[in-house]
């Protein structure tokens, strides 16, 4: 099983949380709508800390063909799209869970 972890910062200080949380609901929808994605959570930040990312996601798949086909579904990517010119950074793990 592969773990898919992405943490995401919006550029907009003032209005991030707006973002994170319309994020949020676009990216828990996936889960309806992407077959190889079999769990997803996302979780909006609560750290005051400079440092601290604003949303994360994790994300489990079977296998990392799974994970590629989530990259590149239409769905998935309407939501990058959606994404790109509000993120200041962003950052990705992904990782074989051992069971």
């Amino acid at each position: 099983m592969i773990r898919h972890i992405v943490m995401m910062k919006f550029a907009d200080r003032v209005n991030w949380k707006t973002f994170a949380n319309e994020t949020a609901l676009k990216l828990n929808k996936l889960v309806l709508l992407v077959e190889p994605l079999n769990k997803m959570e996302t979780g909006i930040n609560l750290s005051t800390r400079q440092a601290a990312y604003d949303l994360v996601l994790t994300a489990d798949f079977e296998d990392e063909a799974c994970l590629e086909n989530y990259r590149i579904h239409p769905e998935h990517v309407k939501v990058l799209n959606y994404l790109q010119p509000l993120l200041e950074k962003s950052t990705v793990v992904d990782y074989l869970i051992n069971n």
